[in-house]
């Protein structure tokens, strides 16, 4: 089950790094990029459960502040840009 949520979880990283590269939009890369954190953190929770290692756990909850402090400055960037 958790080679299963690992494959998936390559796969949509995958689509997403597609979609960060082609992206018509600076708002899609931007949506693009955050969607890749999420899944970085969900790698990282998937991988804390195989191991039973919290040192993942820390790693995902800083990455996922991380995200969501840098998705609101580039929100805030597209915005006064008006792009």
């Amino acid at each position: 089950m958790i080679t299963t949520a690992l494959v998936l979880l390559v796969l949509a990283l995958a689509l997403l790094l597609v979609r960060l590269v082609r992206g018509p939009s600076v708002a899609d890369r931007v949506v693009a990029l955050d969607a890749v954190l999420v899944v970085v953190v969900g790698g990282l929770a998937v991988n804390a459960a195989r191991t039973g290692s919290s040192a993942f756990t820390d790693a995902a909850v800083v990455i996922g502040l991380l995200g969501f402090v840098g998705t609101g400055v580039a929100a805030r960037f597209i915005e006064r840009r008006g792009a």
